[in-house]
């Protein structure tokens, strides 16, 4: 009898840990920047981010490769890998982090969550803090991940002669992550 009850205890205690240590991820989120500028707007998104989030602590990790970028031409894209974001030197970008509020989303119930996201942003290189507001979206049980923040690219240290002008200082970025 002792044997069943631990063997019972023990069963109940892994469904309770695998549980509550859900991971979701992705490999196929989207992320797009835009650039409004006085000459020119630019945008461009990325379909290829791999992230991954675990809703028990709320942490979330964004990676990306710069040249998974498509523009709407050749020539912009070849002058952001070369020029700007020198792929070739820094080939991805990260965001490591959590969402604060994370115990303000309700997993078991469909709905849209605003949340506070908190973190580091690695681009060209340079690792800066930032934080956002957001929303985390359930449906069927599924979370998917939203947000537009902007960026300064002097904090990265991007410069180039057409910022300003061709190219806007602050660079809108969006994120939209559909977790399996």
């Amino acid at each position: 009898m002792k044997k069943l009850i631990l063997l019972f205890a023990l069963v109940t205690l892994t469904v309770v840990t695998s549980t509550s240590q859900t991971l979701y991820s992705t490999k196929s989120g989207t992320i797009t920047f835009y650039s409004k500028a006085a000459l020119e707007d630019i945008s461009a998104k990325n379909t290829e981010v791999e992230s991954k989030f675990a809703p028990a602590s709320g942490q979330v990790v964004f990676t990306l490769l710069i040249q998974g970028f498509k523009f709407p031409n050749q020539l912009m894209e070849d002058h952001f890998n070369e020029n700007y974001l020198e792929s070739g030197k820094y080939p991805k970008s990260t965001f490591k982090g959590s969402v604060t509020n994370i115990q303000e989303v309700n997993f078991g119930k469909d709905g849209k969550y605003p949340v506070k996201v908190k973190g580091s942003l690695t681009i060209h290189g340079v690792t800066n803090d930032v934080e956002t507001d957001g929303i985390i979206e359930i449906k069927d049980g599924k979370p998917t991940a939203k947000t537009t923040f902007n960026i300064l690219l002097k904090d990265y240290n991007i410069g180039g002669s057409m910022i300003g002008t061709k190219i806007a200082k602050t660079i809108a970025i969006t994120i939209d992550c559909k977790y399996e």
